[in-house]
């Protein structure tokens, strides 16, 4: 089955409602989303350092603001 969106005339409100629509249906099931052997890995040992008190973590608004500057000097 293929579907296709009118992407070029979507706005980004829409785009961005249809991501949702796609990802609550996906969440459904989420047994069948395979997930890479890597993935597990980064999490497991991202896992391991909040356990061990060696995590280190920062609010929203800094986060975005770094990878807002990220953005732009890329």
């Amino acid at each position: 089955m293929t579907v296709e969106l009118p992407l070029a005339q979507m706005t980004v409100a829409e785009k961005l409602r249809t991501l949702e629509l796609l990802w609550s249906d996906l969440c459904r099931d989420e047994q069948n989303i395979p997930v890479p052997q890597w993935h597990k890995d980064l999490l497991d040992e991202r896992e391991r350092l909040v356990r061990e008190g060696k995590a280190q973590f920062e609010d929203w608004e800094t986060a975005k603001a770094r990878i807002a500057k990220r953005a732009r000097e890329s």
